[in-house]
């Protein structure tokens, strides 16, 4: 029996690849880097899965390039707004993602950053590489105190309320905005309070972002937003880049209306706003969020389990679109 032509657009950990290449028959992209929107559409002619990664924008053009027999899109990541999944559901293709996987994973690191831009890390490392420590100073790089302040959660999923179960340990008031309030019993539990979107800005010290980029998140936080927010405070940022007007950050930033920011993600990733990079009170970098061993390795395994499901014709775990089984009959 013929195996089924899957095109992988990025080498991923070998566990998901192992797995994949037992049923079909696979290519995976030795395109060092983003593969070209050219490229791109050359390797998927005739597959019959498309394994993306987040950077690939998949859309009509992509899917009239792989022909009719394309079954599933499987992204390798939680957010899927790089798939042109309405087209892709006219279309009968099944598209899914790798939800809850990471969600620890990017809590950590949300949290490693924002202690990093408190507590100035990245500028003490820098500091001590030039050969600027003299001694202990009393003035030396002062920063602010995590413990006992209040942090800000704008979006409160999976993510979100990881943070907020962080924050426990550092006796954190907790206020949160989100599309739709939790259970009284998980306020509860976490200690948090729902808040609008004005009322969190004005009362955080750190105000850290966990929405999926829509049309209502896109620049979310932007000039108006910024200047709502105590001087003292910073903005920590591992959800999407679009969410945050770079062009009003960085005016924030140079004119001290925020203390410091923390990007995991650029509005024009991967290129970063230049102003940016000339800044002090910013730590940058380079999309991080579920970037260890054990977590991008089980969702290579996971991105694997949607695709082979649906090339089963069975419905996969993680299925985005579920308007496509109506299609299937």
């Amino acid at each position: 029996m013929k195996k089924p032509k899957v095109f992988v657009t990025r080498l991923i950990p070998e566990d998901g690849l192992k797995l994949l290449k037992e049923y079909c028959e696979v290519e995976v992209s030795d395109y060092d880097g983003v593969i070209p929107r050219e490229l791109l559409l050359k390797k998927v002619k005739g597959v019959d899965g498309i394994l993306s990664l987040l950077t690939d924008i998949i859309d009509k053009e992509i899917m009239d390039s792989a022909g009719p027999q394309l079954k599933v899109i499987s992204n390798y990541a939680v957010g899927y707004n790089n798939i042109d999944v309405e087209e892709a559901t006219r279309r009968g293709i099944m598209v899914t993602n790798t939800p809850g996987v990471l969600t620890e994973t990017t809590a950590d690191l949300a949290w490693a950053l924002m202690m990093a831009i408190a507590r100035r890390i990245v500028e003490g490392d820098r500091f001590v590489r030039d050969g600027k420590f003299r001694g202990w100073e009393p003035m030396l790089l002062l920063g602010t105190d995590l413990y006992g302040a209040t942090l800000g959660i704008v979006g409160f999923g999976r993510i979100g309320q990881a943070m907020a179960r962080r924050a426990l340990g550092f006796n954190m008031r907790v206020l949160y905005y989100s599309r739709k309030r939790v259970s009284e019993e998980l306020e509860r539990e976490l200690n948090a309070t729902f808040v609008d979107l004005e009322t969190l800005l004005k009362e955080s010290d750190f105000v850290t972002l966990h929405v999926p980029l829509t049309r209502e998140t896109h620049h979310l936080i932007g000039e108006k937003e910024l200047k709502m927010m105590k001087k003292e405070s910073y903005l920590i940022n591992t959800a999407r880049g679009p969410v945050v007007d770079e062009k009003a950050l960085v005016k924030a930033l140079k004119e001290n209306w925020i203390r410091g920011a923390a990007l995991d993600v650029f509005e024009n990733e991967p290129q970063v706003e230049p102003e940016l990079l000339e800044l002090d009170n910013v730590v940058l970098a380079p999309h991080l969020g579920s970037a260890s061993y054990a977590t991008r390795t089980r969702m290579s395994v996971m991105v694997v389990e949607n695709l082979l499901k649906a090339l089963k014709e069975e419905i996969p775990p993680n299925l985005v679109n579920t308007e496509v089984l109506k299609k299937k009959g």
